[in-house]
Order: C-alpha cells, then sequence, then structure tokens
C-alpha cells in the first residue's frame, strides 16, 4: 500500500491510543509507551526460540492486540495467520498496521473461550499477554490446549510475585497450612478492582503458580526463554471433544 507519511500519521492517530508500539512506513504507533519499545523489547529476547523458517505452517494469534506478533509471523514465512481479538479497536489497529506492512494477515473478533468454532489445529499458537484479562484463566488454557494448538504454543503472561518454584508433593494434610506461605508455592493473585488502573486485569500468577496452570491444562514446557515467556507443547495425545473439564492429574 502506498500512503504519505502525513496520511499514516494521521491514520494512526485515528486509531490511538496503541498498546503495541509498531514501526509503520518509518512512524511508530507508540512512541512515549510506558514500557519502552514494547513489544518489540520483549520479543527480541525470546525470538530465537521459535522457527526462523516457517515456511507452509499455520499460527493463530490469540488476543493479537494491533498485531505486532502476527506480523514478526508472517515475516518469517508462515503460509496463514490468523489473528483473532475481542476489541475491535484493536482489530482495526492490526488491519491497518498489516496493510502498511504488506502482510497477509486474517483478523476476526473472537473471544478465546470460543476458539472451538474455528474448528482447525494451528501448528503455531500465539497467547501472549491474555490470561491476567481473564475472569476464567484455566479454562481458556483448556480449551486452546484441546481444540486449537497443533505443535507449539507461545505463552506469555504478567507475573507478579515471587520467581521461586518450589518443589511439591502429590498430595498434603488437610492441617498442613504453612506451605500456603512459602514463596514458591504456586499462587495466583485476584486483583477485586484495578491493577495499573485496567479494570480487566483479573488474576496475576507468581512463576510457580503459572507454571503449575500450564501442567494442569496439559502442557509441557519445552523452553522458558523470557523470564514471563513458556514454549509449550501439548502433553500426550490430544484431547477429543468434550474433554475440555478432565479429572484432576488426568493425562489429556
Amino acid at each position: 500500500m502506498s500512503m504519505s507519511d502525513q496520511a499514516v500519521r494521521r491514520r494512526i492517530e485515528e486509531l490511538g491510543p496503541w498498546f503495541h508500539n509498531i514501526e509503520l512506513g518509518g512512524i511508530s504507533t507508540a512512541p512515549d509507551h510506558f514500557l519502552g519499545n514494547y513489544p518489540y523489547m520483549k520479543w527480541r529476547k525470546f525470538a530465537h526460540a521459535i522457527p526462523a523458517d516457517l515456511t507452509g505452517r499455520t499460527v493463530l494469534d490469540i488476543g493479537c492486540n494491533a498485531g505486532f506478533y502476527s506480523i514478526e509471523m508472517k515475516r518469517r514465512g508462515a503460509e496463514r495467520v490468523l489473528g483473532v481479538d475481542f476489541d475491535e479497536t484493536y482489530l482495526a489497529q492490526a488491519r491497518f498496521a498489516a496493510e502498511i506492512a504488506e502482510a497477509d494477515i486474517e483478523f476476526r473478533k473472537l473471544s478465546v473461550y470460543d476458539v472451538g468454532s474455528l474448528g482447525e489445529r494451528f501448528d503455531i499458537v500465539l497467547f501472549m499477554g491474555v490470561l491476567y484479562h481473564l475472569r476464567h484463566p484455566l479454562l481458556a488454557l483448556d480449551l486452546i490446549r484441546d481444540h486449537v494448538v497443533g505443535d507449539l504454543m507461545v505463552f506469555q503472561s504478567m507475573q507478579r510475585g515471587s520467581g521461586d518454584v518450589a518443589a511439591l508433593d502429590e498430595d498434603y494434610h488437610f492441617w498442613r497450612k504453612d506451605l500456603f506461605d512459602e514463596p514458591g508455592f504456586p499462587k495466583l493473585h485476584f486483583i477485586e478492582h484495578r491493577y495499573a488502573n485496567d479494570p480487566t486485569n483479573w488474576w496475576i500468577p507468581n512463576r510457580a503458580g503459572m507454571e503449575a496452570m500450564l501442567r494442569s491444562a496439559g502442557f509441557d514446557i519445552a523452553a522458558h526463554p523470557e523470564a514471563e515467556v513458556y514454549i509449550c507443547r501439548p502433553a500426550g495425545a490430544p484431547a477429543g471433544e468434550g474433554a475440555v473439564y478432565p479429572a484432576r492429574g488426568a493425562n489429556k
């Protein structure tokens, strides 16, 4: 697409504010982002953990926001990239960013709880920066595992609390209470009102809690290339329809 710098800048302003800082025609969408050059600063820390050549691969970007990661996947040669989000503003930003980047990407409005309606599995599923915005985070992980992950899930969540990970027993006596005060015990902090002035920040795990949730949802953690990022693979054979609520400890 050929647009003047002035036209690009004007459209960026019309679509703002932006959470993804993306360079479009040499113009940054969020140059004053409070996290710096985000999400590029995070991407460069784990980009090596994703195949550099995605020729022939399909990618689903859940919670795609303005499409930064979708565009990066297309730049690596992915045959098909589908970005989904529940926010029309983000989808408008993503479509414009992909248009300027000349990246053939499809974007749809879709809730993470409805991913089963896609009716297909993708080689790579990106689930970045979404979990803590969900009222039902473990359900979302179950649905992603059961319905759309074909090979890899690239996962990221904000974490707070200790970075320690305690060795856990299979079971604990009812009167054992001290372990809940241990820094490395899995925890999921509930935000009743707001965190960072965002009413959609609901649950924030510590590291142990995040890893335990991924395992509970039926994922093996293949790599942990960045503090908040995990490269995961489904554990065992794909689950069939109706297996969204497995018994605790069941091999999904």
